[in-house]
């Protein structure tokens, strides 16, 4: 393993639950505005690029939705559930549907969220 590896899989190892979320919305969020990058560039090349970021962004959604408590988290993590339920399916529709706004939508609410997080855990 070379150095750079090493540190970061020190970095996220040694994080705080709170930090690591910040940083899990933080990587879906980018994945998201890459997979517009690549609908709005217009080249049929791209499509599978798009898709592979969308996928990525969707995975970050998933661990989050599979993380939550919801015996100790209550009303919240049952909101959350259902807020990365749709997030995932308005995902898999502007995938489908090459809708930069619907992405975007998703990107709001994961900011939205994020900001929260941050408030909290740094």
């Amino acid at each position: 393993m070379d150095g750079i590896t090493s540190y970061k899989e020190n970095t996220i190892t040694t994080q705080s639950r709170g930090h690591l979320i910040v940083m899990l919305y933080e990587g879906a969020v980018k994945f998201l505005n890459m997979a517009i990058d690549q609908i709005e560039a217009g080249d049929d090349g791209n499509i599978a690029d798009k898709a592979e970021y969308i996928t990525k962004a969707t995975n970050i959604i998933n661990e989050l939705n599979a993380i939550l408590d919801i015996e100790s988290g209550g009303d919240i993590a049952v909101d959350l559930r259902r807020l990365y339920q749709f997030m995932i399916r308005h995902l898999m529709q502007g995938n489908i549907r090459n809708d930069t706004r619907m992405i975007r939508e998703v990107i709001d609410l994961l900011e939205d969220l994020n900001e929260g997080w941050k408030a909290v855990s740094i």
